[in-house]
């Protein structure tokens, strides 16, 4: 019995000296956990902070503060500071290769080159004007029997066309017989009487044939006059024709007109005797040369252009009347020396600035600083640079437009901003969904106004017109706040302004005038509030306005010209994307 209770005494003791110990431990620990905790934090912390802000390469407005996808293009986004970024008071943007990579910057060394300038032009191959006959009949009759029957069939010089019944003839051979039985007596008769019959264009072998049959021939040949290929086919069995009428057109194409169309502009490069080197879209993988050989006096008052006309052999018919041929003439430009070149793609362009990005490498990794250049004439893909780059620089030739996007997002010089800072993009304001939704409800009206000058409807034009100016009207301006108010205060009320003298226009012509301030505002609030959710381009004429060009807005990458409609419905080109 004491044994029992002794060991039930030694239990007791021992838990409540192991309760006691621990409860000790644990009074004592919160300090030296706390004093653990904050060192673990002080060590993390630079490392965690180092990867708050996660950008997308593509689209480097893009900010979030973890990994995951970008929302436009669905690329993997990327640590801000590990692959975009530049030093605070740094003039440059840093990029990495994985950046660089993703954002499709490719670069090339700047050097000189020998100026020559490209002329493109489109035309399409027509026949030979001087070798189109008319195969006419030389006497009355009904056609009693046709050989040939269809457009596009081939005929030889001296060939029979047709067979025709003539009353006069039949009476001219008569006169014939009558005079060969007292030709001994009056051989001016016969041969008078001869002579009648070859007025009708019969030859001495089928009057040797009538004389030698003895009777008069009832039916008549009508022989092909020259060879070549029908073109149209302008009488049927059983018609009556006059002297003179028109059987067939008949077109030699052994040698055929290449005619191209060369806008006002481009006239001084192209001369009598230029070779054009071209190519036609049905022949594709073969090129031609050929020289021009006559150029209209007169320019087409509607299309502002003038033919020029390249005549080549068309051996075996390859070269068919309506095929579409694409042509350019090269020209060196005689009064330059070798120049300084850069390609066109590498050249972002304000209207009044024109920058380029220069690669330079160092041990810290790569960096690419804004140089503004002057532009001499544009040669082919090329621009003449006359000032602000040195031979030996690396430039951008692809990816510009990510560069310059980085070095606005982080306030650096760029295309748009020169002296850095802001330049006015959705990352630098203060923009609610419901303003970004507001400004994006108005290109849908826009780009439907921009279908309908294409296609030269003025009056779709002004209805849509109308819709984008209520959608302008009915936008408060209480949706935006500091410098997006201040962006849609000045583009709006240009925008209104520009929407009413389309609306008042009397024609086609006075719409599209109105509708390059319009387009001006819409690039500039596409550019301060996108991007949106599909791609826009920004595209632009050269020749638009009297050649001092013009921008527009597209969906479409491919250009459909709103300022000449089918006039020059291709002239321009993309000069900025916003994703």
């Amino acid at each position: 019995m004491e044994k029992i209770t002794f060991n039930r005494t030694t239990l007791l003791v021992a838990f409540t000296m192991l309760v006691a110990g621990l409860l000790i431990g644990w009074l004592a620990k919160p300090s030296a956990a706390s004093g653990a905790s904050h060192e673990d934090i002080a060590m993390d912390a630079p490392a965690s902070a180092a990867a708050t802000i996660w950008t997308c390469s593509m689209d480097p407005q893009i900010r979030q503060s973890e990994p995951g996808k970008c929302p436009i293009c669905g690329m993997d986004l990327i640590p801000l500071d590990d692959d975009i970024s530049s030093d605070a008071g740094s003039m440059e943007i840093k990029m990495s290769p994985t950046a660089m990579q993703l954002a499709n910057v490719q670069t090339a060394i700047v050097g000189y080159g020998k100026p020559t300038r490209e002329v493109r032009m489109n035309g399409k191959v027509q026949p030979d004007e001087r070798r189109i006959f008319s195969q006419v009949t030389h006497l009355d009759g009904r056609v009693e029997q046709l050989t040939i029957n269809f457009t596009g069939e081939p005929v030889r010089k001296g060939q029979v066309l047709a067979s025709l019944y003539a009353p006069e003839l039949v009476t001219a051979q008569e006169e014939l017989f009558a005079a060969l039985k007292i030709k001994d007596m009056q051989p001016a008769l016969f041969q008078a009487a001869r002579e009648k019959l070859k007025n009708w264009k019969l030859t001495d072998g089928q009057i040797d044939k009538i004389i030698t049959a003895g009777k008069p021939q009832e039916r008549f040949p009508i022989l092909a006059d020259v060879s070549g290929i029908v073109m149209q086919k302008k009488v049927n069995l059983g018609d009556y024709l006059m002297r003179g009428m028109p059987l067939y057109d008949i077109v030699d194409l052994s040698r055929v007109w290449v005619l191209f169309d060369i806008y006002e502009s481009d006239m001084s490069w192209a001369k009598v005797g230029s070779t054009v080197e071209f190519t036609i879209q049905s022949l594709p993988g073969e090129q031609f040369t050929g020289k021009i050989s006559f150029i209209d006096p007169v320019i087409n008052p509607v299309t502002r252009v003038a033919t020029a006309r390249v005549e080549i052999p068309n051996p075996g018919g390859k070269f068919k009347p309506e095929m579409f041929a694409s042509g350019v003439i090269k020209t060196p430009l005689s009064n330059q020396k070798e120049s300084m070149m850069v390609p066109k793609s590498a050249v972002l362009w304000t209207g009044e600035r024109s920058v380029v990005y220069v690669k330079e490498t160092t041990e810290q990794g790569v960096h690419f600083w804004m140089q503004e250049v002057t532009l001499g004439p544009l040669v082919g893909d090329h621009y003449v640079i006359t000032k602000g780059l040195d031979p030996g620089m690396e430039i951008a030739i692809q990816g510009t437009f990510s560069i310059d996007a980085a070095a606005q997002l982080a306030g650096k010089p760029s295309m748009m901003s020169p002296s850095g800072g802001s330049a006015g993009s959705m990352a630098s304001m203060d923009v609610s969904k419901e303003a970004k939704l507001a400004v994006q409800q108005l290109f849908e009206p826009y780009f439907l106004l921009k279908d309908a000058l294409v296609k030269d409807d003025l009056a779709t034009a002004q209805k849509h017109g109308r819709e984008l100016k209520k959608v302008f009207e009915k936008t408060s301006m209480n949706l935006f706040t500091g410098k997006a108010h201040d962006h849609w205060m000045s583009h709006s009320g240009a925008g209104l302004n520009a929407l009413n003298k389309l609306l008042a226009a009397k024609d086609i012509e006075g719409a599209r005038t109105a509708f390059k301030p319009l387009s001006d505002q819409m690039v500039g609030l596409a550019k301060a509030f996108g991007p949106f959710d599909e791609t826009v381009y920004v595209q632009h004429c050269p020749m638009a306005d009297s050649n001092t060009g013009a921008d527009w807005l597209s969906l479409d990458k491919k250009i459909q010209n709103p300022y000449f409609g089918d006039k020059m419905l291709t002239c321009g080109s993309v000069t900025a994307t916003i994703r």
